[in-house]
């Protein structure tokens, strides 16, 4: 595994882009923690409208796009 990757781990309460399965399904969600096993848990909006609670890889996580919430 490269050390480019664990310099770029986002900090708790980053906005980032995470990118699932499909290359199609993206999403913003918001970096809680820092898990074992190369992940990461974050918080997203659901389907209910609720905030639901995800660990996913950290390889899935992309910044955003420049200038979107300036």
């Amino acid at each position: 595994m490269s050390t480019d990757k664990a310099c770029s781990l986002p900090s708790a309460g980053t906005v980032v882009v995470y990118r699932g399965r499909s290359s199609k399904s993206e999403r913003n969600v918001r970096v809680l923690a820092e898990a074992s096993g190369g992940r990461m848990v974050v918080e997203a909006i659901g389907r209910q409208g609720v905030p639901v609670r995800l660990t996913i890889k950290q390889e899935n996580l992309r910044p955003l796009q420049p200038g979107l919430f300036d």
